[in-house]
């Protein structure tokens, strides 16, 4: 019998759909990120949430054209390029505007920031980050056993024998239990994070 059940849309779909709430969980997912540049760049305070907002402004006019066509093509990279060109838009309109606090040299400090094309950020560890507030989306959706089986396997990593051992339960409960919850984060993000 053939499964006609339509696949659920994943947060990148329904946010190009303009849902409200998928804008939200991106947001959740994305906005540490997208700090952590500005902060790279010495962009700090009331500046940092405007180059923020920018982004995620460049964000939603753009996404309906972001597309996986080569290998290697992530939203990560995709959004890092947006937060690049918003925070080069956002040095040249200082230069024109200078603010009197910090004057023509805090504008200089900011043009020395590292450029974050050339930024060494651990992708292993942003990846991770990204993972672990995705996973933050969907917990409540879990009872606290499944979601305790889910961890201890699949973040903790213990082995599924040791997990069932310890709960009392089958190897097959466990692997059933992490399959249930990757597959739910599967549908929620599909590669979004990739």
């Amino acid at each position: 019998m053939a499964d006609d059940t339509p696949t659920s849309p994943t947060l990148l779909d329904r946010a190009r759909a303009s849902d409200s709430e998928a804008w939200s969980r991106l947001i959740f997912l994305y906005e540490p990120l997208v700090r952590h540049w500005c902060a790279r760049w010495a962009c700090q305070g009331a500046d940092a949430d405007d180059l923020v907002q920018e982004i995620f402004v460049g964000v939603a006019s753009g996404l309906a054209s972001f597309r996986r066509d080569r290998p290697g093509d992530s939203f990560r990279g995709w959004l890092r390029g947006i937060a690049r060109n918003k925070r080069i838009d956002f040095l040249r309109r200082r230069g024109r505007n200078p603010v009197a606090q910090g004057g023509t040299e805090a504008l200089l400090q900011l043009g020395q920031a590292p450029d974050l094309a050339a930024e060494a950020d651990d992708p292993i560890e942003q990846v991770s980050e990204l993972y672990h507030r995705a996973l933050a989306l969907v917990r409540g959706e879990f009872e606290e056993k499944t979601w305790a089986t889910f961890w201890r396997v699949a973040v903790d990593g213990l082995s599924v024998d040791a997990v069932a051992r310890d709960l009392g339960v089958t190897p097959a409960a466990v692997r059933q239990a992490k399959s249930r919850v990757l597959r739910r984060l599967k549908q929620e993000i599909g590669d979004l994070i990739a």
